[in-house]
């Protein structure tokens, strides 16, 4: 089993910055890939980031259009944790954010939610205008 631990939400004015983590523990050795995803009030779970790594100190990345640019994920192999640092926030960035993680997932099924196997219990972002 893997247990994962999101921390660092809050609430921030719009344009301001955050960096969430995601504290892993468990069998870690079972998953390279781990993806942040995020429900806003009334919506469905989205894709936000998710970051793989493919040996070595190599990583590959994917971001969501509504991010991309304004959001950076990044690994701590030896921490076994995951950043979402986000900048330039606005009150549609408002949701419950989720860390997951998986195995190998290719770049298309590292973007799906279903594609995951282990799930933290979220951290609350609020953006205020």
């Amino acid at each position: 089993q893997v247990q994962l631990v999101e921390s660092g939400g809050g609430l921030v004015q719009a344009g301001g910055s955050l960096r969430l983590s995601c504290a892993a523990s468990g069998r870690t050795f079972s998953m390279n890939t781990m993806g942040w995803f995020r429900r806003a009030p009334g919506k469905e779970r989205e894709f936000v980031a998710a970051i793989r790594g493919t040996g070595g100190n190599t990583y590959y990345a994917e971001y969501a259009d509504s991010v991309r640019g304004r959001s950076s994920i990044s690994t701590d192999s030896a921490k076994n944790t995951v950043y979402l640092q986000m900048n330039s926030l606005r009150p549609e960035d408002t949701a419950v954010y989720y860390c997951a993680a998986d195995l190998n997932l290719s770049r298309s099924l590292m973007m799906r939610e279903g594609a995951y196997t282990y799930w933290g219990r979220g951290t609350q972002v609020t953006v205020s205008s």
